[in-house]
């Protein structure tokens, strides 16, 4: 099973503030252990939303709207991606994670091809794993 996990934002991440060395050198760490053990399959930090865009999709309409989004409630600064054998398991490393004051991760489980069942026929499967395989060619 993948994972994603979203670390969410803040005013500091925000405004553009870098984490301590210390909290860095802390999250490089549990970062290891994640590669280690064969957790960690992507992760990364994003940049504010002040650097960010988004579009609308209205019918044929496309709006694009700069941010920063000052209105979102639920800012995501980084985000991992994880394969494990459960949710729980998720939660597990979770737990080990070098946060503090609060935070609230959230953990979301990502579709297997398998989920979709019938409606994703052999031909789509087949484009979908044609398509997975150009990625992986393409980062090598």
């Amino acid at each position: 099973m993948r994972v994603m996990v979203f670390v969410p934002g803040d005013k500091r991440s925000e405004a553009g503030e870098m984490p301590t060395e210390e909290l860095i050198s802390k999250m490089m760490k549990f970062n290891e252990d994640l590669v280690k053990a064969g957790v960690m399959l992507a992760g990364d930090g994003l940049t504010p939303t002040a650097k960010a865009k988004r579009v609308r999709f209205e019918g044929a309409s496309r709006t694009v709207i700069d941010g920063p989004f000052a209105e979102s409630k639920e800012l995501v600064a980084g985000y991992w991606i994880w394969q494990v054998k459960s949710l729980d398991e998720a939660v597990e490393w979770l737990k080990r994670a070098p946060f503090d004051g609060g935070v609230e991760i959230t953990l979301r489980p990502i579709f297997d091809p398998a989920d979709f069942g019938k409606d994703l026929t052999p031909e789509l499967r087949e484009k979908g794993d044609k398509l997975r395989a150009e990625i992986e060619r393409q980062r090598s």
